[in-house]
């Protein structure tokens, strides 16, 4: 009861010090636990988008748009604040969002296996007449896997609603041998480049 009654009064000082409502566009729980965690005191309003790559479009900027267009998504009223955020993998030139079934599942875990990537998480903050749009990087480098403990992952039904059909803090961080960058960021929040961008505003 404690823990709890100090984990409530620090965020509602961080709260205080930012000095706004911050409203959370997404559907992500995992983007409402790490903002929860950090102290950070917001509410979750999801803002629904197509997550459509444009043709030659950079995987920088296809993320820092879809952030963009969710946080656009929603209404904002004065003093309050509005996240969007938007996570993708990109492993040689190819952006893996989310599977669309087991097979695609399997697919992108096969290419995954043994190898490093990028993870790419764009976010906007939209408070009044500014937006502030940026982008968050972490490498990520995957040991080899054989064919059944694929299967026995996608199995679980873990990978299903992740970009890149693996989430790094459950039952793949067996697989993840290294990280250069932001863990969160892998998660699906750069929780510190957030907070550096609340504090601007």
């Amino acid at each position: 009861m404690q823990s709890a009654r100090l984990h409530k009064v620090a965020a509602h000082r961080v709260a205080s010090k930012l000095n706004c409502m911050l409203i959370l566009a997404s559907t992500s729980p995992r983007r409402h636990e790490l903002l929860r965690a950090a102290g950070i005191d917001h509410v979750v309003r999801p803002a629904h988008v197509a997550e459509l790559r444009r043709n030659g479009e950079a995987p920088e900027d296809f993320v820092q748009r879809l952030a963009q267009e969710k946080a656009c998504a929603l209404p904002l009223s004065p003093g309050d604040t509005i996240l969007g955020a938007d996570t993708i993998v990109c492993l040689e030139g190819a952006v893996l969002g989310k599977p669309v079934d087991t097979v695609d599942a399997v697919r992108m875990l096969r290419g995954l296996a043994g190898r490093d990537h990028r993870v790419l998480t764009g976010i906007c903050l939209r408070r009044g007449e500014r937006t502030l749009t940026d982008f968050e990087e972490t490498r990520v480098w995957f040991d080899t896997l054989s064919e059944s403990e694929i299967a026995e992952y996608v199995r679980s039904g873990e990978p299903m609603d992740k970009a890149g059909a693996y989430a790094i803090q459950g039952y793949a961080s067996r697989f993840i041998t290294r990280i250069d960058g932001c863990y969160q960021n892998v998660v699906g929040l750069p929780v510190s480049l957030v907070y550096r961008y609340l504090k601007t505003l």
